[in-house]
This record gives structure tokens, sequence and C-alpha cells, in this order.
């Protein structure tokens, strides 16, 4: 029986440009490679006016954007499109904070105390998942674990610290 393999709406491979610099800290570089490696181990991505997948996605960033560049798994361009950055720049700056905070806590605080950060953090983390997936639902559709998983991603890659 002669299977053929059926296009998937998922991503296959993210890489990140030169465009985007990276800490040098090997706590972001760690941050960085597990965001990459549940991106790509669970996802739900596809474009709305494209094929069907799998697909590359690289991202860079230049003028106060993030720009996906999208291709097809023989590396074809499929779309190029620049996020605005300036939506997410509160709940980036709020979400690194409560993630600094929750660092701290597991060191020093109480179970409960602990708990309580971790609900606000994992709060800020989904409002930041909804304004990405808001902002990209004309180009692409994504399922709210793929933006959760994205907006990991976005926020290793962008906090430049205080």
């Amino acid at each position: 029986m002669n299977r053929t393999m059926k296009p998937e709406p998922k991503l296959i491979a993210v890489a990140i440009d030169s465009s985007i610099r990276l800490s040098a800290s090997p706590e972001a570089e760690h941050e960085r490679k597990a965001a990459i490696f549940d991106l790509l181990e669970d996802n739900d991505f596809e474009l709305k006016n494209g094929p069907t997948g799998p697909y590359k996605l690289t991202l860079s960033h230049a003028q106060e954007r993030l720009f996906f560049d999208v291709r097809s798994e023989a590396d074809k361009p499929l779309m190029a499109y620049g996020l605005s950055l300036t939506p997410f720049r509160r709940v980036l700056k709020d979400y690194a904070m409560i993630c600094e905070s929750y660092n701290e806590a597991v060191r020093n605080a109480t179970p409960a105390q602990i708990e309580t950060i971790d609900m606000a953090r994992r709060g800020i983390h989904n409002e930041g998942s909804e304004i990405l997936m808001e902002r990209l639902s004309g180009k692409i559709s994504m399922d709210l674990a793929t933006a959760r998983r994205l907006f990991t991603l976005v926020s290793a890659l962008l906090w430049q610290g205080p």
C-alpha cells in the first residue's frame, strides 16, 4: 500500500535571524532553546491564505517590528510579515518582571507565595499569547497552546534585561 504524506499545518523548523541580538547568558540561551524545542514538539500553525504546510519559520527584528518569514519545507517563501511590537511592550515588560519575581520566590518564598506569583505569571503569559493570536489572526492561524509557546520564545528573544 502506497501512502502519501498528508500536508500538516505545523512548524517543522524555527530559526532566529542575526538581527535579533541574543543575550550571552547561559540562562537566556537555555530559555531560547527550550522555547524552540517546545514549539516544535507540539504546535498547530497554519497560514490563512497559503499552503497547508509544514512550515519553516525565521524570526527577525527591525524597526520595532518582529518579522515572520514563513517558508515551505522546500524553503520556498510563502509569507513575510512584520508585526509591530508596540502592543506587546507592556506585557513583555510585565512578564519579564513577574518571571524574575517567580525565580526569586522559588529560592526564598513559601509554597503559597510561589503559587500566587505563578498564577499571576500565567495570567500575564496568557494575555501576551492572546495579543499574539489577535495580531496575527488575519495571516496565521494557531491554537492557544501554540501561541503560548510562541509568546515564550518571543519574550525570551526580546527581553534584554533591566
